[in-house]
């Protein structure tokens, strides 16, 4: 038969898809073939049918037993003889299958490279005459790559040697340049036969919103979409844990996996979401290679991962059936510190560390970048033939087009007034005018850049430098504490002699959040009161009031008379209640309250011949300067240990200098790290409920302080 024929006959297509049948006919005439192809553009057929036009047997490498069970399952429904060995089987069970394979029984025989290192098995194998050898997620094979299993580094070994050598063909969707090189040069690749098709995917639409509420959005994207499948990748297994629990909560069909549950509970959960019993699957990257439904309308990622290899992988997972789908990235700036953050406090070795940290630099820019988001995709990996996609958040921006000529000339003239020597958090400082310590120290405060955008919040600048970097106007270094340097593009915008176009949207004024999480803390509270005195929650305080209670965060009786609906009486019955609750929660994540914490934070912001210091280096003069202990700070000012704490951590973050030995107990600063590697993020809640109760929410903020202020140095 021939290769459309068997097409027709067993997987019910009338023609190949873009860039299949060349890599078919490649494998067919005996070249060894490589073959980047995106996800879902069927690279399972390119060797599959190979596989059934030639004698003998084809052995697949493959990294995940889920995957390799998938695809089992669907060749057996479209009539073709194959099988898996893997770790669940027993002796007995593996030494069945391989003699039935020896006996012509199957076409393919799945199995993970560590197979290979075993000598008794490998032995047993040699005895099977093969004709192809398919490694599926090549870029395994890559130390560079964002998978990289050293077993698959040994099956180029084994088939070297192998008596009769087959035919060797290797398949990914994720392979830079430096990835490819890797490849080629270990399984000795002709260039004549490695095939790139075409990456872009015309059914996905791929998206990045800044700024907006996770848990609001996903709310309301869902409920517009009832029964529709899809999938959100958290960065961590706690998170996943949380936003599961969120979706369950608000009804939502939704199930979890990641690599802390059981294999039951993760086999449960995978097969549900491919029968469409469940709407949603909410997972860490362990739910990637595993998975292929092809009915998945959209991947929603919580946060930015940190690589665009594992982006785009994951991503992939959307319309595999050739219908309409979304991508969607939800980006925070804390994303990039998390990601930063697990990159330094990791083992690897130094080059190893710069790599990633040039592969965050990639993903942040793509946050960023006025570009197609898809064609940027694309070029990443090699693909240069393809144009803007018309469909992505960019390219359907219709916001007006904006020349920021002047402004980005400040901002490049400040990086090189600064001689390149700094990251962007500092850049941003000097451009706004900021009187942090650090800022003085360093005499920066004295260049002619400085305080040029002083009516923007660093925020903005920070925002408007990495867009300028996603442009290629700057280049923000690899190093642990990266530095801002000009490109030579930089220079003619510096001479005018090229403008600088940003395509702007129309944004709404911004206003004050409400914190939906103290607002259902708040909401609880009014419930437990209402079933006490026996009266509907409406009288005690109404939905309004509790929403001005999380918006402002009063933190004291004065301030929380002042919210409207607040009567006296329902003040002295209630209010020391409620303000418990958000004082607790003002804590937990490190916010400031109004009132005292307000008045305080306004006097920083006073001009420099205000006599009146700043309450917060009032503390620190005492703790750090006269060495007195809290308690004695506490009576001499009457202020709460827990708010000097929170001054000595403001303070750090101003850039002055703390004895951090005093602040953080013997021992603790290890805890909080690890608990950061083992969370994967610094938010404060999931934090503190994955240490011990000996280690304070104040301990926690000194240690991401610490940290902090460290990397600006």
């Amino acid at each position: 038969m021939k290769p459309l024929e068997i097409l027709k006959r067993h997987y019910g297509h009338n023609a190949f898809r873009p860039g299949q049948e060349t890599v078919v006919n490649s494998i067919l005439a005996g070249h060894d073939t490589f073959a980047i192809m995106p996800t879902g553009a069927g690279k399972s057929i390119c060797y599959q049918i190979p596989a059934l036009m030639m004698d003998g047997l084809s052995l697949v490498v493959s990294p995940l037993i889920s995957l390799m069970k998938d695809q089992v399952d669907q060749l057996h429904e479209s009539g073709i003889a194959a099988t898996t060995i893997n770790s669940s089987l027993s002796f007995a069970e593996m030494k069945k299958r391989l003699q039935a394979a020896a006996r012509g029984k199957y076409k393919l025989l799945y199995l993970a490279p560590e197979r290979l290192e075993m000598e008794g098995f490998r032995s047993m194998l040699e005895s099977i005459p093969l004709s192809l050898v398919t490694i599926d997620e090549a870029h395994c094979i890559s130390q560079w790559g964002h998978d990289f299993r050293p077993s698959y580094r040994s099956v180029a070994h084994w088939v070297r040697h192998l008596p009769q050598r087959p035919v060797v063909a290797a398949f990914t969707a994720t392979a830079t340049q430096e990835v490819r090189n890797d490849i080629t040069n270990l399984l000795r690749f002709d260039p004549d036969h490695i095939f790139i098709a075409p990456l872009t995917r015309d059914n996905l639409t791929f998206s990045v919103k800044h700024g907006v509420d996770r848990r609001d959005y996903v709310t309301r994207y869902l409920s517009k979409r009832p029964g529709q499948p899809g999938i959100i990748y958290c960065a961590t297994r706690k998170e996943t844990d949380q936003v599961h629990r969120f979706l369950v909560e608000r009804g939502f069909q939704a199930g979890k996996y990641h690599a802390g549950l059981t294999e039951e509970e993760r086999h449960q959960a995978q097969e549900a979401f491919a029968f469409d019993r469940l709407q949603v699957m909410v997972a860490t990257n362990a739910f990637g290679m595993g998975i292929d439904k092809s009915n998945v309308r959209f991947v929603i990622h919580w946060q930015m991962p940190g690589n665009l290899e594992s982006y785009y992988q994951e991503a992939g997972r959307a319309g595999r059936d050739g219908e309409a789908a979304d991508c969607i990235l939800l980006f925070s700036p804390s994303d990039v510190r998390t990601q930063s953050f697990l990159i330094e406090s990791n083992t690897l070795t130094a080059e190893l560390k710069e790599r990633e940290r040039r592969k965050l630099q990639q993903m942040r820019q793509y946050c960023h970048t006025q570009r197609c988001l898809q064609q940027m995709l694309a070029h990443h990996f090699g693909d240069y033939t393809a144009i803007s996609c018309k469909r992505c958040s960019n390219c359907a921006n219709q916001g007006e087009q904006q020349d920021i000529t002047l402004e980005a000339q400040k901002i490049l003239s400040c990086v090189r007034r600064m001689r390149e020597r700094f990251g962007v958090s500092m850049t941003a400082k000097v451009l706004k005018g900021s009187r942090n310590k650090r800022v003085k120290e360093l005499k920066l405060d004295r260049l002619p850049t400085y305080g040029l955008l002083q009516n923007w919040t660093e925020k903005a600048i920070t925002h408007r430098i990495h867009v300028l970097a996603a442009e290629g106007y700057l280049h923000i270094t690899d190093e642990e504490f990266p530095r801002l340097t000009l490109t030579p593009v930089a220079a003619e915008v510096l001479k005018g002699k090229r403008s600088v176009l940003l395509r702007v949207k129309q944004e709404k004024k911004p206003q004050a959040s409400v914190k939906k999480e103290l607002f259902e803390k708040l909401w609880n509270l009014r419930l437990q009161l209402s079933q006490r005195e026996q009266i509907p929650p409406y009288m005690i305080f109404s939905d309004g009031t509790l929403t001005e209670m999380a918006r402002i965060l009063p933190g004291d009786r004065d301030t929380l008379l002042t919210v409207k609906g607040m009567s006296l009486q329902k003040h002295d019955k209630y209010g020391d209640a409620f303000l418990q609750v958000i004082r607790e929660y003002a804590e937990q994540e490190g916010l400031p309250l109004t009132g005292v914490a307000m008045i305080e934070t306004a006097s920083t912001t006073t001009n420099d011949n205000d006599d009146k210091e700043p309450s917060y280096l009032l503390t620190w003069r005492r703790w750090q300067e006269e060495e007195k202990s809290l308690d004695e700070i506490s009576r001499e000012r009457g202020l709460a240990p827990s708010t000097l704490e929170s001054h000595l951590v403001r303070a750090c973050a101003e850039g002055y200098p703390v004895d951090w030995n005093r602040l953080i107990p013997a021992g603790q600063e290890e805890m909080v790290i690890a608990a950061i590697q083992k969370v994967g993020g610094t938010r404060l809640t999931p934090l503190k409920e994955s240490l011990p109760d000996t280690v304070s929410y104040t301990t926690i903020r000194a240690v991401l302080a610490k940290t902090a202020n460290l990397s600006e140095k």
